[in-house]
């Protein structure tokens, strides 16, 4: 099972109360909440970016990146604003007509994070997130996560074989073989 997977999961099994204890993130005791809650919770707060984009074939890159707003009460007008500013800041907004197949792989992982970051989540998961990027635009990338999290307040738990992505991080634990360890001489070790 692939790490990120572990992680997902851990968020739905406490987020679905299928987990006994107390969660509470953002501000929210999240164990407490109702069914029909959960998933708004999860949509206004949790955001995913995959290796795997996920983009719809049909749409252009702009209409990719508003399908999560859609999910909230913003106005057109403001989703509009919001997107722009999405992909102007991964640097693709001459793009924003353009539908993924008319992208290449490192523009269709752009949109993707643009999709991501369009509807500010509290929690970003990512798994390797600058996998199909050129160092340059990864080096971009990793700083644009790190502004999220100093100055955003975002949270990111990021999964990656990456090294200059690792770097980034301000704390790294490891993952071997299923078990957690905080420094990279106890993952040697081991």
């Amino acid at each position: 099972m692939q790490p990120v997977v572990s992680i997902r999961n851990v968020v739905k099994r406490y987020t679905r109360g299928k987990q006994k204890g107390e969660v509470e993130a953002a501000g929210r005791r999240i164990d407490r909440l109702s069914g029909d809650q959960l998933p708004q919770w999860r949509a206004r707060h949790i955001g995913f970016i995959l290796q795997f984009y996920n983009l719809l074939p049909v749409l252009s890159a702009e209409d990719n990146v508003e399908v999560p707003l859609l999910l909230t009460n913003l106005a057109r007008s403001r989703r509009k604003s919001n997107i722009a500013a999405a992909l102007a800041v991964v640097g693709l907004a001459d793009r924003a007509r353009d539908k993924p197949s008319k992208l290449s792989g490192d523009q269709q992982q752009l949109v993707a994070i643009a999709r991501v970051i369009v509807a500010d989540p509290t929690l970003l998961v990512c798994d390797e997130p600058t996998g199909d990027l050129d160092r340059q635009r990864a080096g971009e990338i990793l700083e644009l996560l790190h502004i999220l999290n100093r100055q955003g307040g975002t949270t990111i738990i990021m999964v990656t074989h990456d090294a200059l992505a690792a770097d980034h991080a301000s704390r790294r634990v490891f993952l071997d073989k299923g078990r957690l360890t905080p420094t990279e001489a106890q993952h040697a070790a081991a």
